[in-house]
């Protein structure tokens, strides 16, 4: 009997088996990953279509981000569109499954940079970008020309999402109006006391002022946080060119605030201590040093001095100050002021530390503040919670001051 030498042994698979074996099993493992690949962008773009269109699809979701309208501009003149333009929505989900693929290794590819857009980090790099710019909230207003009577009207109706500036995690806002570059003439509206959302409502009239004029003129309006004891603090400003816009009739505009220029910089650093003695119901505080405060003067320097408010729910306890250091950005203090607080109202107790210019021939000048309590700032906190942690010992902590 004739016996093919490349035979293999009884029982053992032929080539062929082998080969068609090992084709089903590579078949059915790229199935498995496809199909689990399948389901997991189904459901990762289909869950980025539905946010997409809850987003586009409603008219308050714009609410907490910028909502801006056109500006409508003089005749001849091109109107400008400043809303945000939107992100691009991504295909529906029916477009993907009935496009035609020409292999297996063009859908592998397609699914590999559509889980690339998907990944986590492009998420997170979104989310970034959208909080790098502080929010400061929004105004709305109207402005209008009557041409009869020489008037220009402005209207200041609302603002909304307004940044807390007081430590209670509230302000007082109200609204400073100008006609730039005039400094001396503003009108104010009132204070709306606790509110982050106020409404004004209030109506202003600069009267016999001719239109050749209004057109030379910024209009500028700043929100400020209205403080007691010491100067406003500036929330935001609005500015825009009276030439830009249709003065024939009441025009309403909604503009998100920015920084006030005057609060831009660095105010400089603080070196304070703070002691709690919880058998003596008390805290030291101790100034010690100041670098690199804000030059406030036209010399260029400043004449700081430091006051220490303390504060029990929203109301003023007791004050006490440092003395005034001459022309001097980093200043050295070294004094200690101590404060009866009963342990019981530590949580209730906030601490304010504010560096001041002393001017002789107008008011002081505020160059920054620094609160110190439970719900202060990470760094405010950390300090607060360090000196509970460590009672008895002095703990120093450097502070950068803020407006």
């Amino acid at each position: 009997m004739y016996r093919d030498p490349e035979a293999a042994s009884p029982g053992a698979p032929t080539r062929d088996v082998l080969l068609v074996s090992a084709i089903i099993t590579v078949s059915l493992s790229v199935t498995v990953v496809l199909c689990g690949l399948c389901h997991w962008c189904q459901r990762k773009l289909g869950k980025r279509y539905k946010n997409s269109l809850e987003t586009v699809g409603t008219p308050d979701s714009g609410r907490g981000r910028s909502e801006k309208k056109a500006i409508k501009l003089p005749a001849g003149g091109k109107a400008v569109n400043t809303a945000p333009v939107p992100s691009q929505t991504p295909h529906d989900e029916s477009d993907r499954r009935t496009e035609p693929r020409s292999s297996v290794s063009d859908l592998v590819n397609s699914l590999t940079s559509e889980m690339l857009m998907l990944s986590p980090g492009s998420e997170e790099d979104e989310a970034h970008e959208g909080c790098s710019r502080e929010n400061l909230g929004r105004i709305q207003f109207s402005v209008g020309y009557n041409f009869q009577e020489s008037t220009l009207t402005v209207k200041i109706m609302k603002a909304q999402e307004l940044p807390a500036k007081d430590f209670s995690g509230t302000s007082d806002p109200f609204v400073k109006i100008y006609l730039l570059p005039d400094k001396k003439h503003k009108l104010e509206t009132k204070v709306k006391r606790k509110n982050l959302n106020p409404h004004w409502n209030e109506t202003f009239l600069f009267e016999g002022f001719p239109y050749e004029k209004v057109v030379q003129r910024v209009l500028y309006l700043q929100v400020l946080d209205y403080d007691r004891f010491s100067r406003n603090d500036p929330i935001g400003e609005v500015s825009i060119p009276l030439n830009k816009v249709d003065l024939t009739q009441m025009q309403t505009f909604w503009k998100d605030l920015k920084p006030c220029s005057d609060g831009s910089g660095s105010r400089g650093e603080l070196l304070l201590s703070l002691c709690y003695n919880p058998s003596a119901n008390s805290i030291i505080v101790n100034i010690i040093k100041a670098r690199n405060l804000k030059a406030m003067d036209i010399g260029g320097t400043s004449d700081p001095y430091v006051k220490v408010w303390l504060m029990y729910k929203d109301k003023r306890v007791e004050k006490k100050k440092t003395v005034t250091m001459k022309r001097n950005l980093n200043p050295i203090f070294n004094e200690s002021f101590a404060f009866d607080i009963p342990t019981e109202k530590l949580r209730e107790t906030t601490i304010i530390i504010t560096v001041m210019d002393k001017d002789k021939l107008s008011r002081n000048d505020v160059i920054g503040k620094i609160y110190l309590s439970w719900k202060s700032g990470p760094g405010e906190v950390k300090h607060w919670k360090d000196m509970i942690a460590r009672p008895r010992q002095p703990v120093a902590q450097w502070h950068q001051l803020k407006a």
